[in-house]
């Protein structure tokens, strides 16, 4: 069951050195590339990589929380063609969470790094966007808003249960508390 889904998918931040089945990949892929966008414009672009070098300088893209990606098989980075569409942030964040959701269907473990208004860790003044698109030669007219970190978890965390779930922040026809 989705919801089933949804409460099993956890942030992993520590992986097992074993690859991503190219079969898995590619279905994480195909996840990403059928996510929804407006007005069908499809903004995205991802870049796969799985080379230990890169993901070494991936993992210093920002000031903080990238360095566990040195240690996952697997980032993809998420583009965007910034002059195509207004809503390119929407597009790039619901295809992202498709990633997320693909990956733990399949048994491997994500973990999102955020880029889009972060800083590079090492040089003042330089964002991690501009510093992602120089590692990875991605053209200007691109914004990176995250990546993903992929690959099968080294780390066992509990499922979200119903009992933790915010209901205080559920509103029926009008902005009003509703405790079910």
């Amino acid at each position: 069951m989705f919801l089933d889904l949804l409460k099993s998918r956890r942030s992993i931040r520590k992986f097992e050195t074993r690859e991503v089945e190219k079969e898995k990949l590619d279905t994480i892929l195909k996840s990403a590339l059928l996510a929804p966008s407006s007005r069908s414009k499809r903004p995205w672009e991802f870049v796969v990589v799985t080379d230990k070098e890169i993901l070494q300088k991936l993992a210093r893209s920002k000031e903080q929380g990238s360095s566990f990606l040195s240690g996952a098989p697997l980032g993809i980075a998420v583009i965007a063609d910034h002059e195509a569409c207004d809503v390119w942030v929407e597009d790039v964040s619901i295809a992202s969470i498709l990633i997320q959701l693909s990956a733990q269907s399949l048994g491997l473990g994500s973990c999102w790094i955020q880029v889009r208004e972060r800083f590079h860790s090492e040089s003042e003044g330089v964002t991690a966007d501009n510093y992602i698109k120089a590692v990875l030669n991605i053209p200007e007219k691109y914004s990176v808003e995250c990546i993903i970190a992929v690959g099968y978890p080294a780390e066992e965390k509990r499922a979200y249960t119903e009992d933790g779930l915010l209901y205080e922040k559920l509103h029926v026809d009008n902005y009003k508390a509703c405790n079910p």
